[in-house]
């Protein structure tokens, strides 16, 4: 079977390598890829906003399979055009691709199908909102409704601090996504990720990790699309993965049947670990990223057959193996990340980096220039390590980060703390 990957992320590379080493994969593309991906797929220039061209691609090069890895495409609908072009995919409806695209559409959901969150309310315009603010419990949280490339969400630990946000939204510092605003209750607790497939009527759980936002040691900073993740979680306990899955996913694809949106993909829940057990935060519908890296690390099934179930139905007869190994992956960013990322700069070790056992290097922000390997984005490479412990995976993973020669990159010297505080026996 010839696949096309969407996607040019640490995420993408993780899901090339799973996906070329099945023996259901023959050819596999992708667009438009980043210089480690070229090293499992055949990197092609396609736009994924372009999706007559896509279209036209699969059918030119006979592509039996779409995997669509970021949330962008997803929300503008590509899974509908290939669909209607008889091409199978892997990623929700446009329709289903609400519970990403627009956090009121989840809350509105989660109130009634009773799926556990906090307490909310949506606004339309700024007044109303900074209203509703008098005499709320701080901190509280304020959120742009629509994709806002992680940067929508704002944790207000004042009043003053939340009406900066609330107008923020309103006078478009994330565009069309700030157009409604929705603020809710903070939670309290221990947050995890967890990932479950679902074929529109089955679901099943695949793997929970924890990552870390912040940009600095010790979470501090700005937050940032995600500095580095461990699996698997220590706070998902085999009891509060059964949870999660009866009071969270399982509601959620039920109700997003019953409201007609059939929910076929990856959804990643976004928890918040508290007193009463998992309460949500907010959904995800495509793989984490770092968090999809520390996964495929795992996984020892192939997960194409997974991802064709999830696809096409019959995915209660699919059953995963996983290591029991833990794996963790530290987030290399080039200098002036969280903000303007400095571009172009050559990263030299790479292959010496890949030498560390049980190291992989996954590129996210990469190009190739003719022999060279050069920074291309913020987050620029993931460094990814599997180990017996999350203390031996994070020793391996900064072994293989100290034979980097890359000057003009950075990352964090902390990447899963509270997972070897555990080890430990330090809480």
């Amino acid at each position: 079977m010839n696949i096309l990957l969407i996607g040019s992320g640490g995420r993408e590379h993780a899901l090339a390598t799973a996906i070329a080493r099945s023996p259901l994969c023959s050819r596999l593309f992708c667009a438009p890829g980043n210089a480690g991906i070229a090293e499992a797929a055949k990197i092609v220039k396609l736009d994924a906003d372009d999706h007559a061209a896509v279209v036209a691609f699969c059918r030119d090069q006979r592509i039996g399979f779409v995997v669509i890895g970021p949330e962008a495409p997803l929300v503008g609908g590509l899974s509908d055009a290939l669909a209607d072009a008889g091409i199978s995919c892997f990623g929700p409806s446009k329709a289903a691709a609400q519970l990403e695209g627009s956090k009121g559409f989840t809350k509105d959901l989660c109130a009634e199908f009773h799926i556990p969150t906090g307490a909310y309310e949506r606004f339309t315009d700024a007044a109303s909102a900074k209203a509703y603010l008098a005499g709320k419990p701080l901190p509280i949280v304020v959120k742009a409704d629509g994709l806002a490339a992680g940067k929508g969400v704002v944790i207000a630990e004042t009043e003053a601090d939340a009406i900066t946000a609330i107008e923020a939204c309103f006078d478009g510092a994330f565009g069309a996504a700030g157009s409604e605003v929705v603020i809710e209750e903070y939670l309290d607790g221990e947050e995890a990720s967890f990932f479950a497939l679902s074929d529109g009527d089955t679901a099943i759980a695949f793997g929970a990790a924890q990552d870390h936002k912040r940009v600095g040691d010790g979470d501090t900073g700005p937050n940032t699309g995600g500095m580095g993740a461990y699996s698997p979680a220590p706070v998902m306990t085999d009891d509060m993965i059964r949870r999660t899955m009866d009071e969270i996913i399982r509601p959620t694809v039920a109700g997003m049947k019953t409201r007609g949106y059939h929910f076929k993909g990856v959804l990643f829940a976004g928890l918040m670990i508290t007193r009463k057990g998992p309460e949500l935060i907010e959904y995800n519908v495509r793989f984490g990223d770092p968090e999809c890296q520390v996964l495929m690390t795992r996984l020892d099934s192939d997960i194409l057959p997974a991802l064709i179930a999830t696809a096409t139905g019959g995915l209660d007869t699919v059953r995963l193996d996983w290591s029991n190994d833990a794996a963790l992956t530290v987030v290399m960013a080039a200098d002036g990340y969280p903000g303007t990322p400095r571009k172009g700069t050559e990263i030299r070790g790479i292959d010496e980096a890949d030498k560390v056992e049980g190291v992989k290097v996954f590129h996210a922000g990469t190009v190739r220039d003719g022999a060279r390997i050069l920074a291309n984005g913020g987050r620029v490479l993931n460094v990814t390590a599997r180990g017996a412990t999350v203390a031996e995976a994070q020793q391996r993973a900064y072994a293989a980060v100290d034979r980097l020669d890359w000057p003009e990159g950075f990352c964090r010297r902390d990447i899963g703390w509270r997972a070897i505080a555990r080890e430990r026996g330090d809480t």
